[in-house]
C-alpha cells in the first residue's frame, strides 16, 4: 500500500485527487509543518528537501507533487492524454510557473516582514500572468490537454482553489474559465473524497512565531 505523507496545502491535494481518482489504495501519513515535523529525521529521510508531498510505493520514494502525478500516471496507465508532449509542456508549466510564484506571492503579501512592496509587485504580478496564460488556454479547451481530463488538470486544482489567497479576494471573477475547470473538478467524486481528508487529522492552524520559525527558517538566522 501507498505510503502518503500529506497535509491540506495545494501540492499535497493534487497528489490526493490523484490517487482518489485512480482508485489506489494508501495509508495518510501526516506532516504538520507549522509543527516542523517536516524536519524531523525520519522525513528527511523521505524527502530531503522538507516538502510535502512524498510517497512511498513499495520499494520506490518519490517526492515533488508534480513528479508523483508522473509516477502514478505511468504506474496505473490513467489519466495521460494522447499527447504526451502537451502533457509534459502543461505539467512543468504548473511545476515551474503556477506553484512557485503563487507560493511566492502568498508568502509575501501574508508572512514576509516589511519591507517588501517590491517582492509583493514583482510575485504578484508573475503569478497573475501566470493564471492569465492558464484561464486563455481553458477559454480554448475544456481540460488543459484538450477534451482529456488528465494529471495536468488535478495538478491545476490543487492551486486553483486558492486563487483568493494568492491574488485576492476579488481576483476569481478575472478567471471565469478558471473558475469553471475548478467548480467541475471539484464537483468530481474523487475531489469531493479528497477535500474530505481535512477530517482526518487535526492539523495546527495558528501561524504563530514557532510556526512561521518551522515553515521559513530562514527568519531566524542572519544573514553575513
Amino acid at each position: 500500500m501507498i505510503k502518503f505523507y500529506y497535509n491540506m496545502a495545494p501540492n499535497p491535494m493534487k497528489v490526493a485527487l490523484c490517487l482518489e481518482e485512480m482508485g489506489l489504495p494508501y495509508e495518510l501519513v501526516p506532516v504538520d509543518t507549522r509543527k516542523g515535523e517536516q524536519h524531523s529525521p525520519e522525513y528527511l529521510a523521505i524527502n530531503p528537501n522538507a516538502k510535502v508531498p512524498a510517497i512511498v510505493d513499495g520499494g520506490e520514494t518519490v517526492f515533488d507533487s508534480n513528479a508523483i502525478l508522473l509516477y502514478l500516471a505511468e504506474k496505473t496507465g490513467k489519466f495521460t492524454p494522447p499527447k504526451r508532449g502537451e502533457m509534459l509542456s502543461w505539467l512543468m508549466f504548473v511545476a515551474s510557473g503556477i506553484g512557485p510564484y503563487s507560493g511566492q506571492a502568498v508568502h509575501f503579501r501574508n508572512f514576509a516582514p516589511e519591507p517588501k512592496e517590491y517582492a509583493v509587485n514583482r510575485y504578484t504580478f508573475e503569478a497573475q500572468r501566470h493564471w492569465g496564460i492558464l484561464e486563455a488556454r481553458l477559454g480554448k479547451h475544456p481540460y488543459m490537454c484538450g477534451d482529456t481530463y488528465s494529471i495536468v488538470d488535478m495538478a491545476v486544482w490543487g492551486w486553483s482553489r486558492l486563487i483568493p489567497f494568492v491574488l485576492g479576494a476579488e481576483a476569481p471573477k478575472q478567471f471565469p474559465n478558471i473558475q469553471r475547470h475548478l467548480a467541475e473538478i471539484s464537483a468530481r467524486p474523487a475531489a469531493v473524497r479528497a477535500l474530505a481528508l481535512k477530517d482526518k487529522h487535526a492539523f495546527k492552524a495558528e501561524m504563530d512565531e514557532a510556526a512561521k520559525l518551522a515553515m521559513f527558517p530562514h527568519l531566524g538566522k542572519k544573514v553575513a
